[in-house]
């Protein structure tokens, strides 16, 4: 247990660690109903990563995810494996949350495709109602950027 949270708290891993205590703060926030899912979606575009289709925050949550889980799982073996005076140790511990980044965004790919069905670029049958009727609705997608 504490070759993992030394795993996690150690540089260079500290830092994928910090985004995801900010991700996590954004979902609690998101629950408690002060943030919306897509409050980041006219900011960013995430076309050319691969990632679209779904909100900018749960592609990126995701990704952030993925990497820490895999920088902290490849750091513990690292640490175990190399011996403490050798020159391998901290060249591989600055290469796992790099090879960890590269890992979950290829990984982060095929999740975003699946989850896509879940936010659908047309609107339901309750906005359609809505825009044929003349009520306004709530779709911050449609805003002019």
């Amino acid at each position: 247990m504490r070759t993992v949270l030394t795993a996690a708290t150690g540089l260079p891993t500290l830092v994928l660690s910090a985004a995801l205590v900010v991700a996590v703060c954004f979902w609690l926030l998101a629950a408690a109903g002060l943030a919306g899912v897509r409050s980041f979606d006219a900011d960013v575009d995430l076309r050319g990563w691969g990632l679209d289709g779904v909100p900018v925050t749960v592609a990126l949550s995701l990704w952030t995810f993925l990497a820490w889980s895999l920088s902290v799982g490849a750091a513990v073996p690292v640490a175990a494996l190399t011996p403490d005076g050798s020159a391998a140790g901290p060249v591989l511990r600055l290469v796992v949350p790099v090879a960890a980044l590269v890992v979950a965004r290829s990984a982060t790919r095929p999740l975003v495709r699946r989850l896509h069905r879940l936010f659908p670029d047309e609107p339901g049958p309750a906005a359609r109602r809505a825009a044929r009727t003349g009520t306004p609705t709530l779709r911050t997608r449609d805003r002019a950027v």
